[in-house]
């Protein structure tokens, strides 16, 4: 049955892509956003511990690169560890290169976009960094640095 007035609400009215990140997600309050993604609570304390002081420069990201990986010991807390290096990365991305601001996927997952368009997927280059070490963290900052 073709019923003209519902192919226009239809288009309407369709679910955005998933492959299409949804910038205003983050727009209302960016800097609040900033702030609650920038908290990395395991992290911090983890890396307290061991004499790291994460200031959100690029100076940590290369200190952090530098440490012994001892959290991969704990299978349990690694996948949270790992989650919070890549927001922690996003973290320093975000506040240290021009044009850098957050953004979320559909399903929720939060990704930083360079004035380039370019995107970063730092959560997932965080547990990359935690399970095998690469890419550094400073190396996956000096190429969004690039942008």
């Amino acid at each position: 049955m073709n019923i003209p007035f519902l192919d226009s609400w239809r288009k309407r009215h369709e679910p955005e892509s998933a492959d299409a990140p949804r910038a205003e997600a983050f727009d209302g309050d960016p800097e609040g956003v900033a702030e609650l993604l920038s908290e990395c609570e395991l992290l911090r304390s983890r890396v307290a511990e061991r004499g790291v002081e994460l200031d959100d420069t690029p100076r940590s990201l290369q200190e952090l690169d530098q440490l012994p990986p001892r959290w991969r010991n704990d299978p349990e807390e690694l996948p949270w560890f790992g989650n919070d290096a890549g927001l922690y990365l996003g973290t320093v991305i975000v506040r240290n290169v021009p044009g850098a601001r957050w953004q979320v996927w559909p399903g929720g997952g939060p990704v930083v976009r360079l004035a380039s368009g370019r995107e970063i997927q730092v959560v997932e280059a965080g547990l990359d960094w935690a399970m095998t070490g690469a890419p550094q963290l400073s190396q996956v900052y000096a190429e969004a640095s690039e942008y």
